[in-house]
């Protein structure tokens, strides 16, 4: 940091299990790559490349190479999963993420219909090779999911290998957590949270209003996720208490 401030909150240090941030990569190209990792890299904690944009993303290797180089991991989005799924690709899908040397993978099941045990074999499978972050909760707005059956599947999902399980939004922040307004599913976080430890959990949280809350709820070590990259840095000030939003919340002393 550039200068001396007292009362803002201790953040994790890299590489780290909690205060996690994932950005979202919709097709940047490999210059602003460079850009993106030289302003926010030391706040980012791993990139994902959204949905299967990676399908048509020019210059790939050469972007995953900035990546590297940055020592921020990546993966493909769950979307390239459930496509080679729905196409019975699996072992296809494995030798992709070979092919590109991949440290993670993402199982999910948000746009296909997937029996769970189903779903939770293929995460057993993927973490004999990647570390697995596992995404509960459907893009379709009009399906809802109760409370219990959310922890039922994260569990479950965290006991077949997940690493952490991802909470459904969409890299627009209106479904599964989230009602169609963006507004947050308050009771269903936090009856959530009553079972499954936060630190497991990365909320995707695309808006500023849904990251203001989580930060509120769990603190400025939330693990968050679907974050824009031009949107890494204020994400950053929010969780140290330095933008209006949550200017208050960490301060011993109010002036």
């Amino acid at each position: 940091m550039h200068y001396f401030l007292t009362d803002v909150p201790e953040r994790t240090q890299k590489p780290r299990d909690k205060g996690f941030t994932m950005a979202m990569d919709k097709g940047l190209s490999v210059r602003q790559a460079e850009d993106f990792v030289n302003v926010c890299g030391d706040y980012v904690d791993i990139v994902k490349l959204g949905w299967a944009t990676s399908y048509v993303t020019p210059s790939l290797d050469a972007k995953l190479q900035v990546y590297r180089d940055a020592g921020i991991p990546f993966y493909f989005g769950g979307t390239l999963f459930e496509a080679f799924i729905v196409r019975n690709q699996f072992d296809d899908y494995r030798k992709v993420l070979d092919k590109y040397d991949m440290p993670f993978a993402e199982v999910s099941d948000g746009s296909i219909e997937l029996d769970h045990d189903t779903k939770c074999e293929y995460i057993a499978k993927l973490a004999e090779q990647v570390t697995v972050l596992s995404e509960v909760g459907s893009k379709d707005a009009e399906k809802i999911i109760p409370p219990y059956k959310w922890i039922e599947l994260m569990q479950k999902e965290l006991d077949a290998g997940a690493w952490k399980v991802i909470g459904e939004a969409r890299e627009s922040g209106n479904v599964g957590l989230f009602r169609s307004t963006g507004e947050v599913r308050s009771g269903l976080v936090q009856e959530i949270l009553t079972k499954i430890p936060f630190e497991k959990i990365i909320w995707e949280a695309p808006q500023k209003a849904q990251q203001v809350y989580f930060i509120k709820l769990i603190g400025a070590n939330v693990n968050l996720g679907n974050i824009a990259p031009e949107e890494v840095i204020p994400l950053e000030t929010l969780r140290l208490g330095l933008r209006g939003d949550t200017f208050d919340h960490f301060l011993d002393r109010k002036v």
